[in-house]
């Protein structure tokens, strides 16, 4: 039997950074514990904040992400146009240009079917941002 099922998952206010949410998604998607084999797309509606894909043992890991980020896409660049909400907005957008805004993970007996020290990182680029909407559509083969 096939599984499709779409819902909005609400992530609640973040700072600035690269934030684990594998367990927060997976625990928020209905039916992913049925899917034999299928995948998970996750599309963050949003663009001053990304998905990603990275180390989940070692938070240094994601400690570097931000302060690189910080260097490749500066605040307060002087060839910037877009200033009207705030020195991180413009740095923001490129952030989430080069991260992405979409994942696409395998499902494997109910599982994300990620590396052993693989994760879902929720990647906040504003300083002062709200709640973030992730879009989760599952689609594969239920158990028998």
């Amino acid at each position: 039997m096939t599984i499709w099922t779409q819902a909005v998952i609400e992530i609640p206010a973040k700072k600035p950074g690269f934030h684990l949410i594998t367990e927060f998604i997976q625990s928020r998607v209905q039916g992913i514990e049925r899917c034999e084999i299928g995948l998970l797309h996750l599309f963050i509606q949003h663009s001053s904040a990304s998905l990603a894909i990275n180390e989940n043992a070692d938070p240094d890991v994601r400690g570097d992400l931000q302060r690189h980020f910080e260097v490749l896409a500066p605040r307060n660049a002087p060839y910037y146009q877009h200033l009207l909400e705030g020195d991180d907005d413009m740095p923001a957008h490129i952030k989430s240009v080069l991260i992405g805004t979409g994942l696409t993970i395998p499902i494997s007996q109910g599982r994300l079917a990620l590396g052993t020290w693989q994760g879902v990182y929720l990647a906040e680029h504003r300083d002062h941002a709200g709640s973030r909407s992730v879009v989760a559509t599952l689609q594969g083969t239920q158990k028998l």
